[in-house]
């Protein structure tokens, strides 16, 4: 166990990575809502609340899929010889000062 290799661990995911399943998900709820509102013109306005409840819990657990094995699929793992010089990537936080408050 004398020869430890390092791995590096890249996130490339950027917001438009996962644009298009926000949209969906947004046109989902929406199309949810105009849904129930026309139902509420109904006798049991009740059933339009349960409409917009299951359509929001049955879809919840396919956005979570969806955004999991996005960000699985954007995550690269590379191993680092042992005297390879790292560097930070250029705009990841860690490379950020605090906000100091000045007097």
């Amino acid at each position: 166990m004398d020869k430890i290799q390092k791995y590096r661990f890249v996130c490339t995911l950027t917001f438009g990575d996962i644009y298009g399943q926000i949209i969906v998900w947004l046109i989902t709820i929406a199309v949810s809502l105009a849904s129930a509102m026309a139902m509420m013109g109904a006798r049991r306005p009740y059933y339009a609340l349960a409409t917009v409840g299951l359509i929001i819990l049955l879809s919840l657990p396919f956005l979570l899929f969806a955004f999991v094995t996005t960000l699985f699929n954007h995550i690269e793992v590379s191993a680092v010889e042992a005297g390879t010089k790292t560097e930070p990537i250029p705009g990841n936080v860690s490379e950020q000062q605090p906000v100091q408050a000045t007097s």
